[in-house]
């Protein structure tokens, strides 16, 4: 038997971190595991943090003293009941907020300047002669920011620049915060032309885009989420988009993942992307340094360099 650590790592796609872990640590794949008992010899878990972790798993690791989230995001985990056994918990803090905030820049333009609707245009040959598309400017757009964390700065950094008019909101009033603060998430969404959502997840905010938030957006504006499936209402979106209440949604994240093709068949004036946000080379580079510090601080007795706050 041997007496390297023994790791397992939950979802199949970081499946690409086995091969390097190997090298020091013995390596168990659940999605192919055959041999349950090899759970009771765990000491840490790596895991993509969007998705649930079930407590009956940790029951079969008496052993494990670590959940390593190779995510930023960490809130499939039942953090108050995990660290009450007396295990801790790492994420790769910051490691992709920006490439995010690009996406949701790269969407908020894909919509408004109908570049996905060109695109199938001219390659459908529907551009003729005599025709021109007219587009929405972004000059003078005013874009409202839920949730002024890393991500929702660095999206209204961007704003900024591209000359749009910014304002947030979140629970927690952020007294250095360059852009003014609006007092509820209704009115914010009422003021807007593009509302993005950026805000952390968590159980106090399932659903806190509402039917009610959607409709104060209304008509003519542009839902754009980033965060998290779970934070909008989904139906109630698809709901306003088939009515008209909603002019248009740009969506990363979905309330189930992967989300079905044949729930989107028929709702217009959409853009979906597979919640790539944050999914770039050098996001993926940063989130695997950010692993190996923690598992060495871990198994060295020391710190861990990314601890979930």
């Amino acid at each position: 038997m041997s007496d390297r650590p023994v790791i397992a790592v939950v979802q199949p796609h970081l499946g690409l971190l086995v091969p390097q872990l190997s090298q020091h640590y013995d390596m168990i794949a659940l999605w192919e595991e055959k041999d349950p008992p090899r759970l009771a010899e765990v000491s840490a878990l790596i895991m993509a943090g969007e998705f649930r972790l079930p407590p009956e798993l940790i029951d079969q690791m008496p052993k494990l003293g670590l959940i390593a989230c190779f995510t930023v995001g960490y809130d499939g985990v039942d953090v108050a009941a995990v660290r009450a056994r007396g295990i801790q918990i790492c994420h790769a803090h910051d490691a992709n907020h920006e490439d995010v905030a690009d996406h949701a820049i790269g969407m908020i333009l894909a919509q408004r300047r109908a570049i996905v609707a060109g695109d199938r245009m001219v390659r459908a040959g529907e551009w003729k002669r005599g025709a021109k598309m007219i587009t929405g400017s972004l000059d003078g757009a005013r874009i409202g920011i839920v949730g002024l964390g890393s991500i929702g700065a660095a999206v209204a950094r961007r704003a900024e620049v591209m000359r749009m008019e910014t304002r947030w909101w979140g629970p927690n009033p952020k007294p250095d915060a360059t852009w003014p603060r609006v007092d509820t998430l209704e009115e914010l969404a009422a003021w807007s032309d593009i509302l993005v959502v950026a805000a952390r997840a968590h159980h106090d905010n399932e659903k806190m885009i509402s039917a009610a938030v959607i409709d104060a957006l209304g008509p003519e504006g542009l839902l754009v989420n980033v965060a998290r499936g779970q934070v909008v209402d989904e139906d109630a979106l698809i709901a306003a988009l088939r009515d008209g209440r909603l002019g248009a949604a740009a969506l990363d994240v979905y309330a189930q993942e992967p989300t079905p093709a044949e729930r989107w068949a028929d709702v217009p004036n959409t853009i979906l992307t597979p919640h790539t946000g944050g999914a770039t080379d050098a996001a993926v580079r940063r989130m695997k340094e950010m692993l190996l510090a923690n598992l060495t601080a871990f198994y060295a007795g020391e710190p861990l360099s990314t601890p979930v706050p």
